[in-house]
């Protein structure tokens, strides 16, 4: 998967990358690949330092522009040639480009926005070691910045935390709660990063805030990315896990950054408007193994790692909002519930936040779906981004079905009884091979609920 896609990078990027070492390799290739994307009319991408960049990583641009006042900004913008331009300060006495003044980053923001172009910043240095503790004077992310990427290279988890494998191994042992020299550990790296004086550090405010775990290039680097992941969610918008890969093309001299998984908050909706006619009493309430059905489904989706669960409501919504009382779940009411399942999805979507990054639909007469296909739907949409994550079973579509917030807008234009399956001719979905007969029953007679119940015997305690 290309960065470029994990990052879900906008149409007009201003982004800058701080952290651990490889910040400069990430924003060239991110720089070449949105000048490569056929789906964006990306010619020209800018990328500059608020500190420094090494003289010869510079000159692996297409172009490499010195700055020297704001007014040469302005003659030089009258004819920006295409390709990745980078744009600093004069070379220092170690062969180190400098930032940009205050007022020509200002005119670079502004020809970027005039423009239509891509700009990405290096905001911090970490002499390359896989970790680093920010100075008091970092990192230097200018105010204008949308989306920060955090880096942190997992190469160092096992090492110690010395001046070998951490930039300010002191500074880094503090905001860690662990021992100068100490091994380091998944869970000091973490702290680390949710720390406001360490990953957190000068974010601006509205700022989409990243987290890309590099070097995640063994299994055992890949299982510990993969619960690190999980636990900072909570505090970062996405978690994107990348492994180290050769870039043949010499020219570029640098090395590339491959995405095995991008981590996003995943909720859940399920639907439980409908007025059951066909069936003649509410499904919602039937009783599966000693629980509503829509009790059932809801805590499937709680217990799968959905959030928020979204429960919409229609016919029978007090009886509906009862059975799921107690339980940490939105309900919104479809008033507009006869209408069918199209104004319920629609209703459901409009309720979620607005960083999720997918939904997984549940349907409120399946109760026998267990919590392992609703993470195998989230863990496969992880690992590829599609549209649409949808089961196989037996050759035929099952549900729940997974959609990516790609997707949402789309949505708009369902029509009463179509439901997503209306989103499957527009987007290309990835199928889950699922063995279980039973995921295609739902419930519509009296002899469907006898059938599924007869499959599924109540559990014994």
């Amino acid at each position: 998967m290309k960065l470029t896609q994990a990052l879900r990078l906008p149409a007009l990027p201003h982004l800058a990358a701080v952290g651990a070492g490889g910040k400069t390799s990430l924003l060239f290739q991110l720089g070449r690949e949105l000048l490569s994307d056929k789906t964006r009319t990306v010619k020209t991408v800018l990328l500059t330092t608020t500190t420094h960049l090494a003289k010869w990583q510079v000159e692996l641009a297409d172009q490499a522009v010195l700055v020297t006042n704001a007014n040469q900004l302005a003659d030089w913008a009258r004819e920006i040639p295409g390709g990745l331009i980078t744009l600093t300060g004069l070379e220092q006495a170690d062969q180190r480009m400098s930032a940009l003044d205050g007022a020509s980053l200002s005119q670079l923001v502004t020809l970027a926005d005039e423009h239509g172009f891509p700009l990405l910043v290096e905001a911090d240095g970490a002499r390359l070691h896989p970790l680093k503790a920010p100075a008091t004077h970092e990192p230097v992310i200018p105010s204008f910045v949308r989306q920060v990427v955090v880096l942190s290279g997992l190469s160092a988890i096992g090492k110690p935390v010395s001046a070998a494998w951490v930039h300010r191994a002191e500074l880094f042992a503090q905001l860690a709660g662990c021992d100068l020299g100490s091994t380091i550990t998944a869970e000091a790296i973490q702290q680390a990063l949710t720390h406001v004086e360490g990953g957190l550090k000068n974010i601006p405010d509205g700022a989409k805030r990243i987290v890309l775990l590099t070097q995640a290039d063994t299994p055992e680097l890949q299982a510990h990315a993969s619960s690190m992941a999980d636990n900072l969610l909570g505090v970062y918008d996405q978690v994107v896990i990348s492994q180290t890969t050769i870039d043949e093309t010499p020219s570029h001299g640098l090395s590339q950054l491959e995405a095995l998984a991008v981590y996003e908050p995943m909720a859940g909706i399920v639907l439980a408007a409908g007025g059951a006619a066909r069936f003649g009493q509410p499904k919602q309430l039937l009783d599966w193994q000693g629980k509503p059905f829509v009790l059932q489904v809801a805590e499937t989706a709680l217990q799968s790692g959905l959030w928020p669960v979204i429960v919409v409501v229609g016919a029978y919504q007090a009886d509906v909002r009862a059975a799921v009382e107690g339980l940490p779940v939105n309900i919104v009411f479809n008033q507009n519930w006869e209408d069918g399942q199209a104004g319920s999805i629609k209703c459901g979507v409009q309720a979620l936040p607005e960083k999720t990054g997918g939904v997984v639909f549940l349907l409120s007469d399946q109760p026998q779906v267990p919590p392992s296909l609703v993470r195998a739907l989230v863990e496969r949409h992880r690992q590829t981004l599609a549209p649409v994550v949808a089961p196989l079973v037996n050759g035929h579509r099952g549900n729940p079905v997974l959609f990516d917030r790609e997707t949402f807008a789309a949505f708009a234009n369902i029509s009463h009884e179509q439901g997503g399956r209306a989103l499957f001719s527009q987007f290309r979905p990835e199928w889950l091979v699922w063995h279980d007969p039973f995921l295609l029953m739902d419930v519509d007679t009296m002899d469907d609920y006898l059938r599924l119940i007869s499959a599924y015997p109540p559990r014994k305690d």
